[in-house]
């Protein structure tokens, strides 16, 4: 129990549950007030999972801990969907971008008739066949394939890829299950988003970034890109680069904010060095200004990449 709180909110603190998740209302009941919970989600002793469900930081994040979030805010005939169904899976990053900015909402769709909290749920009704619904512990979800080929509908196209790559990730089904899957929802809107972007899923992707990049990737008309390859490294080790194309030894790489900041760009820069230098190969290095907003150039940059690469081929 960290002590270096106030001691108001170290008093509210010690009258929570905080060996279960618990709700805003479970938490009145415990006299503590709306202003000490965000008072202790910013001093970061509870986190703040979906609307209305708090618990503390100490929880493990695993699908135990997740279904009894959940269960407290979905009525027992609702199905959970989407986002929310690939985070209850555990698929990495699947949130919506600034999420972690902001408690998401909770996809649930339920049987007609059914009226949900709008301000704890993005809620409606949708037709799911019995094998696209599953039980985890009394809580109705859709299953893994069913929540990519939703998201692979309905969500953007850069995230709609992003979230299938990370759907796929997890193992529970295959590409090619995927792309038959597809077959099913002929109709259904965005349905043609779909079944040009299942193909292209890849469970290697890293995070929805690298999913973009390798879309940017595509739409170029450059091959499919391998992603995650391996390339001998000093001393018997190995570097990985996130996507390119062995044959033509030409490859790309996001540097991302979180995981590239300025202590990590000196060991991205001597493992590029490497490759360049030792491995002939040619890198094309990506940020976010390069493949998302209006002046993004990653279609320019991974073309006179591709180019360089083709040269070098020819000279070595």
């Amino acid at each position: 129990m960290e002590m270096d709180l106030p001691d108001e909110l170290l008093a509210v603190l010690l009258r929570l549950p905080l060996e279960r998740p618990f709700t805003t209302a479970q938490a009145r009941d415990c006299h503590v007030q709306a202003r000490h919970l965000r008072g202790l989600v910013g001093g970061g002793h509870l986190r703040q999972p979906v609307h209305g469900v708090y618990c503390s930081v100490h929880l493990p994040d695993n699908l135990p801990h997740r279904i009894e979030v959940l269960r407290l805010v979905v009525p027992s005939d609702c199905v959970v969907t989407d986002r929310t169904a690939g985070w209850l899976w555990g698929a990495g990053m699947i949130l919506a971008p600034n999420d972690h900015l902001v408690t998401p909402k909770v996809s649930v769709y339920g049987p007609p008739g059914r009226r949900l909290r709008r301000e704890l749920t993005d809620s409606g009704e949708r037709m799911l066949l019995p094998e696209d619904v599953v039980e985890l512990d009394g809580l109705l979800v859709t299953t893994p394939l069913r929540t990519a080929c939703d998201l692979g509908r309905l969500l953007y196209r850069d995230q709609a890829l992003a979230a299938m790559d990370a759907l796929a990730a997890l193992r529970l089904f295959t590409v090619e299950q995927l792309v038959r899957a597809v077959l099913r929802y002929r109709g259904y809107r965005g349905v043609i988003q779909l079944r040009t972007l299942a193909p292209f899923v890849d469970p290697d992707s890293q995070s929805p970034e690298e999913s973009i990049l390798r879309l940017r990737w595509l739409d170029t008309g450059l091959p499919r890109p391998e992603c995650q390859i391996e390339i001998p490294a000093p001393h018997g080790r190995f570097y990985l680069l996130d996507m390119g194309l062995r044959d033509r030894r030409f490859a790309a790489e996001y540097d991302g904010e979180a995981f590239h900041g300025e202590d990590q760009q000196e060991n991205d820069e001597a493992r590029r060095e490497w490759a360049r230098d030792h491995e002939f190969w040619t890198i094309v290095v990506a940020r976010k200004h390069n493949i998302h907003g209006r002046h993004q150039d990653i279609d320019r940059l991974l073309r006179e990449g591709h180019a360089d690469a083709m040269r070098a081929l020819v000279t070595r």
